[in-house]
């Protein structure tokens, strides 16, 4: 082989990779045509690296997948959520800890500066994938965040169309927590701040009713001219200051505020 093959050898498996997101199993750049040797050259010439024995990946590639892929695990939870534009709560800028399933047969892994998840989620994921599907997603949603900041989670999975409430519903999840969200996920909540008030407020025994429409508007638009009183509350207030929340909601329902004058 010839300089200029060696060359193009090394551009294409380089491409290939690049087009997978620049980190890949070698079994599959082998599966996909290119032999060892190829893999070898474009080592030799800067244009792949390895990471551990079994991984490839390119120089422009993102970090987290290669963190990924040192523990030979998947992105999943927050991470993935994120990623997937999910809304999840907003996550401390000081220490980024990249959510990863790993087997449960790896059981000796350098996790430092990882959330590392051992379960196994409801469905069975190859041994060369860098990602998790939905479901596994939400099932590891499920068991990391505080039960309302997932809800949070699976109710904007639903809004964007990515699963069903019927799938929902349906999948063996192999936790308790999961099968409960499961039951309780709606399309009703139009952001996750929605899916927070809302559960603060059934917590304390309230009856919700959402996306209510009077002469084909939304409520909130007619409920003044109404005699109705509105009550407004912002992010910062209903993630951190939930006692203001639930005191200011409690108080007017005291004074008879909810119904019209």
């Amino acid at each position: 082989m010839n300089p200029d093959q060696r060359a193009r050898r090394t551009t294409a498996v380089q491409r290939w990779i690049a087009a997978r997101d620049g980190v890949v199993h070698s079994a599959d750049v082998r599966a996909a045509g290119f032999s060892a040797h190829d893999i070898a050259l474009a080592v030799d010439a800067g244009a792949l690296t390895r990471i551990r024995r079994s991984w490839l990946a390119t120089p422009q590639s993102d970090d987290i997948l290669r963190r990924a892929a040192s523990v030979s695990g998947r992105l999943t939870c927050v991470t993935l959520a994120t990623a997937r534009g999910l809304w999840v709560p907003s996550p401390d800028p000081q220490r980024p800890r990249p959510h990863i399933a790993v087997p449960r047969s790896r059981s000796r892994i350098d996790g430092e500066g990882l959330n590392l998840h051992w379960a196994a989620g409801p469905v069975p994921v190859g041994r060369t994938a860098l990602s998790d599907p939905l479901l596994n997603v939400l099932f590891h949603v499920a068991r990391c965040l505080p039960r309302v900041d997932a809800l949070a989670v699976w109710e904007s999975a639903l809004r964007k169309g990515l699963t069903a409430p019927e799938i929902l519903v349906r999948t063996q999840w192999r936790s308790t927590r999961a099968a409960e969200l499961a039951g309780q996920a709606s399309v009703l909540s139009d952001s996750g701040i929605e899916t927070v008030f809302v559960d603060g407020m059934r917590a304390l025994g309230l009856t919700v009713r959402q996306q209510v429409r009077i002469e084909g508007h939304r409520v909130d638009t007619l409920l003044v001219l109404r005699g109705y009183t509105i009550l407004r509350f912002d992010y910062q207030q209903i993630l951190f200051d939930w006692e203001h929340v639930a005191r200011t909601v409690l108080t007017a329902l005291a004074q008879g505020l909810h119904r019209a004058r």
